[in-house]
């Protein structure tokens, strides 16, 4: 799941989004979305657990090596099945919509699977919700960041629990956090930087910033009132992430929050030039004025360390130190 580049947000292996003005009713209609029933979390994963790589987004080369994920779900007693669709190609997309509307369909539908690895990135997931999608009534985990970050925050949207943001690559500490996860297991908090102090506790909402901002006015975004929202991005110069959080401060997403933290955010050597606001500054301008705890730097994100992040699960954000840590 592994992009590591923008063109990872275009091409990256298997080991790793419509803007819309508001007008005041519009930004109504977004804060008082009808909260879905949430429901109970998946069991967590034993030995012979099931899993299925489906690929959403863009293609992935054919030559793409799984072994090593095949191999480190085999050593938690757990098997992958890898169709041939995740190699499939049609223009930039591993198949057209339809088609890969149709496989997580197949994925979210098949009662012996117990979870699902979402491959590639690039971009493609929104693409596969506009199909009209709709997920079972059933939770599921299910594993991605970047593009497919679409899917989990729709698959929470909905009420259905288990979405994971994070990847299946990574060094073993970073995986063994993903492993501990699925099978329900506690895991260490994470450190940033504390910014805005203030304890803030909700449910988590982890999201790619750009991909999250092209969900604004769909029903994939879910209602964020009360959450701790963690974001992330890259390959974004501070203006473009400027514009972006200036939207959702317009929106009215941000001022319901209980807390705000910021993940790891990279661009290019040429996209600050003298003068100009650093990444860390725009961040702090605005999201700092909201009156609730904000923390930066926290190991979440394209490159690595990527921790994983559960969707959903109660959460305290640590303004002060500087931890983000999940609540039994």
């Amino acid at each position: 799941m592994l992009s590591i580049e923008r063109r990872g947000f275009l091409l990256s292996g298997a080991t790793a989004l419509s803007s819309v003005l508001l007008d005041g009713r519009a930004k109504a209609n977004v804060q008082s979305k009808k909260e879905p029933k949430r429901l109970p979390p998946p069991t967590p994963l034993r030995r012979g657990a099931r899993l299925r790589a489906v690929n959403p987004g863009t293609w992935i080369d054919p030559e793409t090596d799984f072994n090593p994920l095949v191999e480190r779900l085999a050593a938690e007693g757990w098997t992958l099945d890898i169709p041939d669709s995740v190699r499939r190609q049609w223009r930039y997309f591993s198949g057209r919509d339809s088609q890969r509307s149709n496989d997580l369909e197949a994925a979210w539908n098949d009662p012996t699977l117990d979870g699902l690895v979402y491959v590639g990135a690039g971009w493609g997931g929104a693409r596969v919700l506009e199909t009209g999608f709709r997920f079972p009534r059933r939770s599921l985990w299910t594993l991605g960041f970047s593009d497919t970050s679409s899917i989990l925050l729709a698959q929470w949207a909905t009420g259905s629990r288990g979405a994971i943001h994070g990847s299946s690559g990574g060094d073993e500490n970073q995986w063994q956090r993903t492993v501990n996860l699925l099978k329900g297991r506690l895991v260490a908090p994470l450190q940033g930087k504390g910014v805005r102090r203030g304890l803030a506790v909700g449910p988590l909402v982890v999201t790619n910033l750009t991909v999250a901002t092209h969900l604004i006015g769909t029903p994939w975004l879910p209602d964020l009132s009360g959450s701790i929202l963690v974001l992330e991005d890259v390959g974004e110069a501070p203006y473009r992430i400027d514009r972006m959080l200036t939207q959702w401060r317009s929106a009215g997403l941000l001022q319901h929050l209980a807390g705000v933290a910021c993940g790891r955010f990279s661009w290019a050597k040429d996209d600050i030039l003298p003068g100009d606001f650093t990444m860390e500054e725009i961040l702090e301008e605005r999201l700092g004025d909201l009156g609730i705890p904000l923390v930066l730097n926290l190991p979440v994100g394209h490159g690595r360390p990527n921790e994983a992040l559960p969707l959903g699960s109660q959460a305290q954000l640590d303004g002060q130190r500087g931890l983000l840590s999940l609540i039994p």
